[in-house]
């Protein structure tokens, strides 16, 4: 069975997300929803792989959810992201930067979650329940963090372009 692949295809874009987020809330300190809310998805985000882990040894995929970021601000990149993102604070390029990294951002969650589609399609095709369920939760939680970068791109869109 190529189940591990579609495994490790999963785990692999969810630790994307992951570093994306962290990434996004650096950036963008100074809008304070943004940092928080990146902080919580990161979250979501570990947690997921963290839950994918145990049917990733029995098919002999390695699923580490030690090798994402747990917060923001953690290395010295990180730190000067954050500064830099102090600095600039709210100038009208901070906008545009800000929907582009969302956007970003958006086009990989929408690659996690095709992935677990496609992961969820081989559990239910194999029978394995256990997998299936684990794959389902998780989704709906990736689909949570796109949706939530489709909303802070409506909002933001229209108050930089026109700006």
């Amino acid at each position: 069975m190529k189940l591990g692949l579609a495994l490790g295809d999963v785990c692999e874009a969810e630790g994307e997300v992951g570093r994306q987020l962290n990434v996004l809330g650096e950036r963008h300190k100074a809008d304070h929803d943004v940092f928080h809310l990146t902080e919580t998805l990161q979250l979501i985000a570990r947690a997921n792989i963290g839950r994918l882990a145990p049917h990733g040894e029995r098919y002999g995929v390695r699923v580490d959810a030690e090798d994402m970021p747990e917060e923001h601000g953690a290395s010295l990149l990180e730190k000067a992201r954050e500064k830099t993102s102090e600095l600039v604070g709210r100038r009208p390029e901070s906008g545009l930067l800000l929907i582009r990294d969302l956007r970003k951002l958006h086009l990989i969650y929408a690659e996690a979650s095709i992935n677990y589609v496609i992961l969820g399609q081989g559990a239910q095709a194999a029978r394995d329940r256990e997998l299936h369920e684990a794959c389902s939760g998780c989704h709906a939680q990736t689909l949570r963090g796109m949706k939530w970068t489709l909303t802070r791109i409506k909002i933001a869109a229209p108050q930089v372009l026109t700006s």
